[in-house]
């Protein structure tokens, strides 16, 4: 039998689910994340060769802190995965303009994607079936390959309620879709991208006192870009509701963070944001400044785990964070040089 494919067996073996998705402790998140930082390095060859490149001694790695962590853009380039790339359930693509190359992420078990979400929903949640889940995320249904209505598609399924559904363009039927749960007092969850949801509160405000609104982000050049502050605002007032909930997720991670208001996020257990410096990436591990999110994911256990993101934010103490913005080309432009080398 192959090595590579035998060390994948391993790393399942060794990272059972139960080990992953449960209340971590502190120690027992840093013990699970170095375990497997140093695996997905013997097994992840596009990983293993960054490391290398870094000039980093693996074996004098003993905090989070001093794990290198893969820039995002390594999944546009290049099939980040454990293993044998060819053996996978799904690969999940992001949007893309003209202009820009989606990343691509090999899922070779959805399993642990699908306990990921689900579990991460009923932390912060509670059971799905107290809710109508009503999606408004047109962009994004355009595609077949988006992790966010993998994800969201599954939740419908287990909400069980015969009016959860997907909505494109027909904002008149959402809207007289709410309206109507509102009457009932049915407990619903609104979901949709930024662009779809302002135009929503602009065609048709209204008073929605059962409903939690979540939006997913983006604007994907639809509108102008507004920071999530302005977007809550705009959407607070139009739907009378105090607070504006958010999730944090990306197409290169099997798990979400969730905000229920003031813009401030908050990880699953499995998932922490360390902050870098955005001028020095190897300076990690800011708390209270400023800086870029560093992600890991204990849930991308076959892909990688650790993953330098292009977003700039703030971390706070327990799992707390706020994502401030996107980078500009000239803050990631040592990491995109990596990449283009390897």
């Amino acid at each position: 039998m192959d090595n590579t494919i035998a060390n994948i067996g391993v790393i399942f073996e060794l990272l059972m689910e139960e080990r992953i998705f449960k209340n971590l402790s502190e120690s027992e998140f840093i013990n699970l994340a170095l375990e497997i930082f140093r695996l997905q390095y013997k097994n992840n060859k596009v990983y293993r060769e960054y490391i290398t490149m870094l000039g980093v001694d693996v074996t004098k790695i003993y905090s989070i802190n001093q794990i290198p962590f893969l820039p995002i853009s390594f999944f546009k380039s290049h099939e980040v995965v454990c293993g044998d790339g060819d053996k996978y359930n799904n690969i999940f693509r992001s949007s893309s303009t003209t202009s820009s190359i989606p990343s691509k992420h090999i899922v070779k078990d959805i399993t642990l994607y699908r306990n990921s979400f689900r579990k991460g929903f009923d932390m912060f949640y509670g059971d799905i079936k107290q809710y109508c889940l009503l999606a408004l995320l047109p962009s994004y249904l355009e595609r077949e390959d988006s992790s966010l209505v993998f994800m969201v598609n599954d939740i419908i399924k287990d909400s069980q309620h015969p009016d959860s559904g997907f909505y494109m363009d027909n904002y008149s039927q959402l809207a007289e879709k709410l309206v109507e749960n509102e009457r009932k007092g049915q407990k619903t969850l609104l979901i949709g991208v930024t662009y779809a949801l302002l135009k929503l509160a602009e065609k048709y405000p209204m008073s929605l006192q059962h409903t939690i609104i979540m939006e997913t982000g983006g604007m994907k050049g639809r509108r102008e870009e507004l920071t999530r502050q302005e977007v809550h605002r705009i959407l607070s007032g139009a739907f009378n509701v105090e607070n504006i909930h958010s999730e944090y997720g990306m197409t290169e991670l099997l798990s979400q963070a969730y905000s229920k208001g003031k813009e401030v996020f908050q990880c699953v257990p499995w998932m922490r944001v360390v902050i870098r410096d955005i001028y020095d990436p190897f300076r990690i591990g800011l708390i209270n400044e400023t800086g870029a999110l560093n992600i890991i994911d204990l849930a991308n256990i076959h892909s990688c785990s650790f993953i330098a993101t292009e977003d700039s934010g703030i971390a706070y103490p327990n799992s707390y964070f706020e994502v401030a913005g996107r980078l500009d080309n000239s803050d990631i432009r040592g990491c995109n040089i990596m990449a283009a080398e390897l």
